[in-house]
């Protein structure tokens, strides 16, 4: 009697265990959720030399993807290099610091945002020619905070968010502002930038809670998408991807899984709607990731 009990009991531990790993073998993990025409779960990986490591800001050129600029956040170079091919040029524009993000106004010009504020503009041309003295810079010229995210249009207009300004509650918003540039007023003379107007971006619907209380957003970069015109911010911090309307309503949030998004701090688009994502190294390579719009 005791050998069939046993026999009972080693038949219904087979049992359990084929039946937990049929379970198992038919277990299909939650899909990626993500924006519309995207995979999130599914880029293409570009790694980065070591010279950036610290990448932290990315932008295309008339929404061309065959090349990317780029900047580290610390030697004040821009970089340019084609996807895939490892080679990795650059101009230095700038002395040592906190550079956060590059973009292209009006398709003639550069715009480096420094961390404090401070913008840095220069021709197109003057990265091709080899002639970098003359970069014209505007020193704090935004207000007191701390700056990571840059967007130029092709009408000579910048948008710059700020990632912690003392008079935001990032908790519920985050401001944004608008500046221009000014015309030529005489021969000689160099245009102009300026705040034109300030908006806040309202964050209050988006879950970024934690076990104890309701966590702040900081944004890393921004972008807007070439054929739906939303705009595209991302939280590196946060681990979040937003997608907001025209007049800056948040219309979706995409969390970003940190494994494959280990530190986003730069956000491009193509032409062709596909997004490029950059990833800072912090204890590996640093790497863009490409994701193709269908």
């Amino acid at each position: 009697m005791c050998a069939f009990k046993k026999y009972i009991v080693r038949t219904a531990c087979l049992f359990c265990a084929c039946l937990f790993s049929g379970f198992v073998g038919c277990y299909d993990p939650a899909p990626v959720v993500s924006p519309p025409g995207y995979k999130l779960g599914s880029p293409q990986k570009f790694i980065m030399s070591e010279s950036l490591h610290e990448i932290s800001g990315i932008v295309t050129l008339r929404g061309n993807g065959d090349t990317l600029y780029a900047i580290e956040d610390e030697q004040g170079k821009l970089f340019y290099f084609h996807p895939g091919d490892g080679k990795f040029a650059y101009k230095k524009f700038g002395k040592r610091g906190d550079y956060e993000d590059v973009t292209i106004v009006d398709n003639k010009e550069f715009v480096v945002l420094r961390s404090d504020g401070s913008l840095f503009v220069f021709p197109l041309s003057l990265v091709q020619d080899g002639n970098m003295d003359k970069v014209e810079k505007y020193e704090n010229i935004l207000p007191a905070g701390e700056y990571e995210g840059l967007f130029g249009d092709d009408n000579g207009g910048l948008i710059a968010l700020c990632k912690n300004c003392p008079d935001d509650d990032q908790r519920d918003e985050v401001s944004g502002y608008v500046l221009e540039r000014g015309r030529r007023n005489a021969p000689g003379t160099t245009n102009s930038l300026a705040i034109t107007s300030h908006f806040k971006v309202d964050v209050s619907m988006v879950k970024l809670t934690s076990m104890k209380r309701k966590v702040k957003f900081h944004p890393s970069c921004l972008a807007r998408h070439p054929l739906t015109r939303e705009w595209y911010i991302i939280s590196a911090v946060n681990k979040i991807l937003l997608v907001l309307d025209d007049h800056w309503k948040v219309k979706a949030s995409y969390p970003l899984d940190p494994s494959l998004f280990k530190q986003p701090e730069g956000l491009a688009f193509d032409r062709k709607g596909n997004m490029y994502i950059s990833n800072e190294g912090g204890q590996g390579n640093a790497n863009v990731l490409l994701f193709r719009y269908n």
